[in-house]
C-alpha cells in the first residue's frame, strides 16, 4: 500500500511519494522491539502474560504499574501485530519526521499509556488481561488525521480519498484486528482512551510551547511546514527565473 501526497505546484497538481525511504529512528526501534517481544513470547507466552499483560485488578491492588507500559509490546496474533506495525511505519514514520524524535516518542508512550489507564478507570477489579499496542496506534491515527485532513492518499495507488478518512477506513481495520486479541470485551474503550488523551495533548498545553520543555509538537510541525513551503517556493522561483532568462536571451538571438 503505498501514499502520495497531492499539493499544488505552479499551478499543477503534485505527488510526493510517503512511506518509503529510511525508517525514522524512533519507528524503527519501536518495530524491532515489538517483533522481538512477540517472538520470544510464543516461546513462552503464559509468562509474558502474567507479567506484563495489563491487569487492571493488579495494577490497582498490587501496583503493577510497568504493565501500562509493558503491554504496549504484547501481541495476541500474528495479524494482530502486523496490522499494528504497518501503521505504525506508515503513518508514524512522517510524524515523527515532522515532530522530532524525543516528541514523537513522548507522544506515542502518552496515547498508549493513556489507553492502559482507560483500561483500568473502566473495570479496575478486571482479571483479564490487555495487551497490544494499538492504543498508541490509534493515537497516531488520530494525530495525522488532524494534522494531515486533507492530504490525498492512494490506497494500493488506485483509490483515492482524504487521509481522514483514510485513517477511519484503517482505524477500523485495526480495530477488527484488535479483538483477536485477549480481552473481556473492553478492549476498544482502551483504544479509544488512546485517541482521547492524544487528542487532548494535542489541543492541550502539553502538545503547545513551553519554556521549560522549548517547542511543542504543534510548532515544531508547524516550522517543518514552513521549512517544506519556502523550500517548494525556492524551487518554483528558481524555475521561473530560469524561464524568463531563457525568454530574454530567445528574444535577444530572433
Amino acid at each position: 500500500m503505498s501514499r502520495y501526497y497531492r499539493g499544488n505546484y505552479g499551478g499543477r497538481p503534485t505527488y510526493t511519494f510517503i512511506g518509503g525511504g529510511g525508517v525514522p529512528p524512533a519507528v524503527r526501534a519501536l518495530i524491532i522491539a515489538n517483533v522481538v517481544v512477540f517472538l520470544l513470547q510464543n516461546f513462552a507466552f503464559s509468562w509474558f502474560l502474567s507479567g506484563f499483560g495489563l491487569y487492571p485488578a493488579a495494577v490497582v491492588q498490587r501496583f503493577f504499574f510497568w504493565q501500562l507500559v509493558t503491554y504496549l509490546f504484547l501481541h495476541g496474533g500474528f495479524f494482530h501485530i502486523l496490522m499494528n506495525m504497518f501503521i505504525l511505519w506508515m503513518f508514524g514514520g512522517e510524524l515523527e519526521r515532522a515532530w522530532g524524535t524525543r516528541q514523537f516518542v513522548r507522544f506515542y508512550f502518552v496515547c498508549g499509556i493513556g489507553a492502559g489507564l482507560m483500561t483500568v478507570l473502566v473495570n479496575p477489579g478486571s482479571t483479564i488481561p490487555t495487551i497490544g499496542a494499538s492504543g498508541a496506534i490509534y493515537g497516531l491515527l488520530l494525530a495525522y488525521g488532524l494534522i494531515f485532513p486533507t492530504r490525498i492518499i492512494y490506497m494500493y495507488m488506485i483509490i483515492p480519498m482524504p487521509a481522514k478518512y483514510f485513517v477511519l477506513l484503517i482505524g477500523g481495520i485495526t480495530f477488527l484486528a484488535s479483538l483477536s486479541g485477549p480481552g473481556d470485551g473492553i478492549a476498544h474503550v482502551a483504544h479509544l482512551g488512546g485517541m482521547v488523551f492524544g487528542y487532548l495533548y494535542l489541543r492541550g498545553g502539553f502538545g503547545r510551547r513551553s519554556r521549560a520543555r522549548g517547542p511543542g509538537l504543534r510548532e515544531r510541525y508547524d516550522a517543518w511546514r514552513r521549512a517544506r513551503l519556502r523550500k517548494k517556493f525556492d524551487v518554483y522561483y528558481d524555475k521561473r527565473r530560469g524561464e524568463r532568462e531563457k525568454d530574454d536571451h530567445d528574444r535577444w538571438t530572433h
